[in-house]
């Protein structure tokens, strides 16, 4: 079966063909690192993890490089360092929060059994590929200087008489929608309001380097320019996959394919373009002021991080996912019966069913419930090999029991009611009750013994997997 993919780009799902399958690339847009990652920034982190693992299962280790990047310049980057650090002078203040936030970012997603990308590169580090690009924008009529800032211009790429992608074909938009429904910045500098920013003076005290187009004022990167730079360094001029969360097809992707098919002439920036949908708590849109924003280190605190990983995959990368304590809980219980069953097991190669899945677009709900049919048909060692392939069975059985309770979502008031009401169907010789009782236990991650007391009578104990 062949690997098949949607891309943003033509609404379609398509047949994967890389450019070099000796070279297989991806490129995710990764934190900006200036606070504890929450659990939405964690969805594009764990799926295209996924991706990455069944790339290589597919190509061969070797052959496949994945580029997340660090944005590590930032305005948001600039207030957190002023107010932690104010004592520092600015840049000192930065390197502090950056350097902070990238430590806490990696520990988070190494707890949730993501792999290190190829590269990881920073954007502060690949500011003479900015440089370039945005000169060879100027010199090919895209962009322009203005008042210390430099623009690009998406009239003049869709007036280009060229093969060059129409601005907006990412998108769906066309310029009248944009410039009607998106924040455009008013500039007296600008000739058109959807022209966007490729560079632009900095503030006293911020980081600044020398300007491109001339320009004599030092400055620093717009946002866009960034992971064009990055991509073309470490990627090339085109290459095959380009992942992100939904809210970035406008205008970041959009702005970024510009920027590259323009500098480079290319038709396309990447040959798929991916997007994971957005992520509630609860059924509500997570924010500060609902009291339901959440962090990844937050909910580590609770739950190991396959926990959180499994939880992440049972909905379909594209669709909104409904981030609730009762799906944590099933996804506890489903792994600690997993880890108990085949942690210990010498895997054999994954189920045809879960890769088959994987296959069609990253169905990982299918996938999952391929692995549930492995399970059931106790084939421990597909289960340990299709699990692993997944990204999990990190541990082993004990180690993964001797985590802190609560990370198995147990509820003892209701296990003791459980018990009772097993031990009333058993006193009245009701056994189809009585096992579906003790199923529902085992379920739960709960082994129960029968046994008597001291004067004979029927007892029975549990105790957690």
């Amino acid at each position: 079966m062949e690997l098949r993919l949607y891309d943003t780009l033509s609404r379609e799902k398509r047949t994967f063909v890389p450019l070099d399958a000796k070279n297989v690339r991806m490129y995710v847009c990764g934190p900006t690192v200036y606070d504890f990652a929450h659990i939405g920034n964690a969805r594009p982190v764990i799926v295209f993890d996924v991706l990455f693992r069944l790339l290589r299962h597919i190509y061969g280790e070797a052959h496949v490089k994945y580029v997340r990047n660090i944005t590590d310049v930032d305005d948001k980057i600039n207030d957190r360092a002023a107010r932690d650090f104010p004592g520092l002078p600015l840049n000192e203040a930065i390197r502090k929060v950056t350097e902070q936030t990238g430590k806490q970012f990696h520990a988070d997603v190494d707890a949730l059994g993501a792999l290190r990308p190829s590269v990881e590169p920073r954007a502060t580090e690949h500011i003479g590929e900015m440089r370039e690009i945005i000169e060879r924008l100027i010199k090919g009529g895209f962009a322009y200087a203005a008042e210390d800032h430099v623009l690009f211009s998406p009239q003049a790429m869709n007036a280009a008489n060229s093969t060059l992608p129409r601005y907006g074909a990412l998108s769906k938009r066309s310029l009248d929608e944009m410039i009607a429904g998106a924040r455009v910045d008013v500039a007296p500098y600008k000739k058109d309001s959807t022209d966007f920013v490729l560079w632009k003076p900095s503030k006293p005290g911020e980081p600044s380097w020398p300007s491109p187009a001339g320009i004599k004022t030092e400055g620093r990167p717009g946002w866009h320019i960034e992971c064009s730079a990055m991509a073309w360094k470490h990627l090339g001029e085109q290459f095959d996959i380009h992942g992100g969360g939904i809210d970035l097809v406008f205008p970041h992707h959009e702005n970024e394919v510009a920027q590259t098919c323009c500098a480079f002439h290319q038709q396309r920036m990447a040959n798929y373009w991916m997007h994971n949908g957005f992520l509630q708590v609860e059924s509500e849109k997570m924010s500060k002021s609902l009291g339901n924003f959440v962090t990844i280190r937050e909910l580590l605190v609770d739950w190991p991080g396959e926990v959180l990983r499994l939880n992440m995959l049972k909905t379909h990368y594209t669709s909104p996912i409904d981030w609730t304590m009762k799906s944590l809980e099933e996804s506890a219980r489903t792994l600690n019966d997993w880890y108990r069953f085949a942690a210990d097991v010498a895997p054999s190669k994954p189920g045809t069913s879960v890769v088959d899945a994987l296959l069609d677009d990253l169905n990982t709900p299918q996938a999952i419930a391929a692995l549930h049919g492995l399970r059931n048909a106790s084939d421990a060692a597909g289960l340990s090999a299709s699990l692993r392939l997944l990204g999990f069975l990190s541990e082993s059985a004990a180690q993964w029991q001797g985590r802190k309770q609560q990370a198995s979502g147990i509820d003892a008031a209701e296990i003791e009611r459980l018990i009772a009401e097993r031990t009333a169907a058993r006193a009245r010789k009701d056994f189809r009750e009585s096992d579906r009782i003790r199923d529902e236990l085992a379920a739960k991650g709960v082994v129960i013994k029968d046994g008597k007391d001291a004067d004979g009578k029927p007892v029975t104990t549990w105790e957690l997997a």
